[in-house]
């Protein structure tokens, strides 16, 4: 039978800090510390810091395939159509004339990428979501303007409260915070 994990009394902790330099080092100490539960959340996009989070995104695959899958979709209409369903022989060419379904097979293909980048950034990123734990922590409305927030997430196995403010107190952020449930 296996052991269940005890529940944290917060989801984690948050860190702010005034700079990106700041963050990434904190980040980069966090990961050396063991680490790997952790957002970032800053106002603007900084892929530095994706890559020193470690994330790596499945949406380039999900836009793949959806555009496959479009394109495959948009040939076999129309094949199904000029050969199986309604065949007629116009100007001696062959019923599967596929230069002529070109246009439409590219355009199914655009089509399904772009709705299967939409859907697939909004089920990645878990959209909708009014509202989030880290919204009730004062000052958070500053991570739209200037600030930098590092927070470590309850659910990292290396997680544990004291500890963890203790490491991130010697980061010197500009605070430190709970994350309330």
């Amino acid at each position: 039978m296996g052991t269940l994990k005890k529940k944290q009394p917060v989801f984690g902790v948050l860190a702010e800090f005034s700079n990106a330099g700041e963050l990434l080092r904190c980040i980069e100490r966090a990961r050396d510390f063991g680490y790997t539960k952790m957002e970032a959340y800053t106002p603007l996009p900084l892929h530095e810091v994706a890559h020193a989070l470690g994330h790596k995104s499945r949406l380039p695959l999900i836009v793949l395939i959806g555009g496959l899958l479009g394109g495959t979709i948009g040939f076999s209409m129309q094949y199904w159509m000029s050969v199986v369903d309604y065949p007629q022989n116009i100007g001696g060419r062959p019923l599967n004339s596929w230069p002529s379904f070109i246009v439409v097979t590219f355009e199914m293909t655009i089509l399904f990428a772009a709705l299967s980048a939409v859907f697939g950034m909004l089920a990645l990123n878990g959209l909708p979501r009014p509202h989030h734990p880290v919204f009730d922590v004062k000052g958070f409305e500053l991570a739209s303007r200037n600030r930098f927030f590092l927070h470590i997430l309850s659910r990292d196995s290396e997680f544990e409260l004291s500890k963890v403010k203790q490491f991130l107190e010697t980061q010197a952020p500009l605070s430190i915070s709970e994350v309330p449930h």
